[in-house]
């Protein structure tokens, strides 16, 4: 009778688990449901794409399991990629679905409750949404109410998958899929430049492998991977000797790029990291970079303006400049709305700057929530612990400045930087979960012995 009643007693908690996660499996369905459209949408002429997705797809599935987060560790990779993918009349890119894919993964099987820094970022990144849903109210089209949720997955949803991963114990190993990836991108960069200039053309390098690319998103994806390599916190328990080598071999394809925003942004967080107390010890040597990268760029821009090519970056910026600032006086309160450029032919282009593009987009009433945004997120993570904060400081720094000299609103260019400073604050309160013992290395949480197995404890 005892083992009857044992075993009707685990049958009865099997029953309840099952029905507990039914809503889980549920969801999980829809999503695979929605993959498979994205993928079929691709027509046979994208079949290596199609192929990718539906092996990560049954990888994910599988190990889903017995590791929470494996969807969303897949997708640090996927974030670099910036091929567009057909799903009904909206245009995305793979960055974008895989982002949401991961961002339904990390509500749904994520720790909980956030962190107070996070949950500060959070409803910072919501006043800024609340400012630019006049302009969708006002200029009611399909493109304008798609991108402000697109605007929001790509600061608050990258921030949740970011926190996910870091609070979850993945902060190492999904920091490192991110770096490696950019490595990728650099050694393709390398190939594409030493074939371009073996022809005699030593103009910017635009990377031909994996993925075609355009030189300013390889330059500047390349960027945020080089400060969290320069960065190298010690929580992450990363060879010296790897993130040397890594570093540098970003810093030779940003500078193959040629790409200007991604050298200015760059300096900025490499200054950052290095001057901020309580950051860890960077070699000053990489300082040095300062000097030949302000040369570079300002050279490249003397060599645009000296040329009076009317055509080169430099002037067609300020012409644009000059039209979208027109524009914007025709509806200064709520702007044209969210990627008005679809619509209009006045100015069918993204504006080459960030809070004119906000400001277009949104009027003044956007741009105010941009700048209360961004004004609170550097005061919310320049009060977060330095072992943690200054990294994740450092990368959305890095954003900001990128965008004052080029397009803002793109899709992995705002989502990556935004997803390392989840991960940061994750690491943190996952740290702070797990006392250090009175024997613990500084900085790092674990004890000297334990110091060098910080990863395998992380990942």
């Amino acid at each position: 009778m005892m083992q009857t009643a044992a075993r009707a007693e685990v049958w009865r908690a099997r029953v309840a688990e099952w029905w507990g996660n039914l809503w889980r499996w549920v969801l999980l369905a829809a999503g695979a449901a929605v993959s498979v459209y994205v993928i079929l949408n691709q027509g046979i002429e994208n079949g290596v794409f199609s192929a990718a997705a539906i092996a990560l797809l049954v990888i994910g599935a599988a190990v889903t399991q017995n590791k929470p987060m494996a969807i969303a560790l897949m997708s640090m990779p996927a974030l670099f990629v910036v091929e567009r993918v057909g799903l009904g009349g909206l245009e995305l890119s793979v960055s974008d679905v895989v982002l949401a894919a991961a961002f339904g993964t990390a509500v749904l099987l994520g720790t909980r409750p956030y962190s107070r820094a996070l949950r500060q970022l959070l409803w910072l990144n919501l006043v800024y949404q609340f400012t630019t849903l006049f302009t969708v109210i006002v200029n009611p089209y399909v493109a304008n109410t798609v991108e402000w949720f697109h605007a929001w997955l790509l600061v608050s949803g990258a921030l949740v998958v970011g926190w996910a991963l870091g609070r979850g114990g993945h902060a190492r190993l999904a920091l490192l899929l991110i770096i490696a990836t950019a490595c990728v991108i650099a050694l393709g960069t390398l190939v594409t430049g030493v074939l371009q200039y073996a022809s005699g053309n030593f103009s910017a390098v635009y990377p031909a492998v994996p993925l075609p690319m355009h030189k300013n998103f390889a330059g500047t994806a390349m960027a945020f991977a080089a400060v969290v390599a320069y960065a190298n916190p010690a929580w992450m328990a990363w060879s010296k000797n790897w993130a040397r080598a890594a570093f540098w071999l970003l810093i030779i394809g940003i500078v193959m790029t040629q790409s200007r925003q991604a050298i200015i942004g760059l300096i900025v967080a490499i200054l950052l990291l290095a001057l901020r107390r309580g950051s860890g010890e960077h070699s000053r040597l990489v300082l040095l970079l300062i000097i030949p990268g302000a040369w570079l760029v300002i050279a490249m821009v003397i060599d645009q303006v000296e040329s009076q090519n009317q055509f080169n970056s430099v002037f067609q910026r300020v012409q644009w400049v000059r039209e979208v600032y027109a524009l914007w006086k025709l509806a200064p309160v709520f702007g044209h709305g969210l990627r008005y450029w679809y619509n209009d032919t006045t100015a069918p282009y993204q504006p080459p700057q960030a809070e004119l593009e906000v400001l277009a987009s949104a009027g003044i009433f956007g741009l105010i929530g941009f700048v209360v945004m961004w004004v609170g997120i550097v005061f919310v993570l320049w009060h977060v612990d330095p072992r943690y904060g200054t990294l994740a400081l450092a990368v959305v720094i890095s954003r900001l400045v990128q965008g004052q000299f080029d397009l803002f609103w793109i899709a992995a260019q705002v989502s990556i930087p935004f997803v390392i400073a989840g991960i940061c604050l994750g690491a943190k309160a996952l740290a702070e979960s797990h006392p250090p013992s009175p024997a613990a290395a500084p900085g790092t949480g674990f004890a000297p012995r334990q110091a060098a197995r910080a990863g395998r404890a992380l990942t």
